[in-house]
């Protein structure tokens, strides 16, 4: 395997565990939740489900950029003679860090603090703005994915 192709299936294996990972849970755990769980159930599931995605999403967070990098300079000798897709993609990569980690550092604490006191008004209040985050953060994973797939690589 050549470093080319390592990082390349390092970059495309971490974007779909951060990008699939949302889709599962917006598309198929959520609504299987609102199915089959009580408020303070579904509360609960989301405090346990959360902090094992993000591992995973902090993993991809990591590897993206570092093996981006290593991408650009094997593929294109660095960002300024990369492509507008490369461009693109890069901030749009910032765009979901940003969301991530507000989510991570905002919106998860106050589903917590409320689901532990059993208040769950404000743990419903919680969830739904991380819903709608993660829901921002799934269209914006799907359209890197869309411009990254839009374009011959090789």
């Amino acid at each position: 395997m050549t470093v080319f192709s390592l990082a390349y299936t390092l970059h495309v294996l971490a974007a779909l565990v951060w990008v699939g990972g949302m889709f599962f849970a917006w598309m198929i755990l959520r609504p299987a939740a609102v199915a089959a769980l009580e408020g303070p159930a579904r509360l609960k599931l989301w405090t346990n489900v959360f902090p094992r995605f993000f591992v995973w999403v902090w993993v991809a967070v990591l590897i993206l950029p570092i093996s981006g990098v290593g991408l650009l300079q094997l593929r294109f000798n660095g960002f300024e003679t990369a492509p507008r897709y490369v461009q693109v993609m890069m901030g749009l990569y910032v765009v979901m860090t940003a969301l991530f980690i507000r989510i991570q550092a905002l919106q998860l604490p106050e589903l917590r603090t409320a689901v532990a006191a059993e208040d769950w008004a404000t743990g419903a209040q919680a969830l739904g703005k991380i819903r709608k985050l993660v829901g921002i953060n799934l269209i914006v994973g799907l359209v890197v994915v869309a411009v990254a797939s839009a374009r011959p690589m090789f």
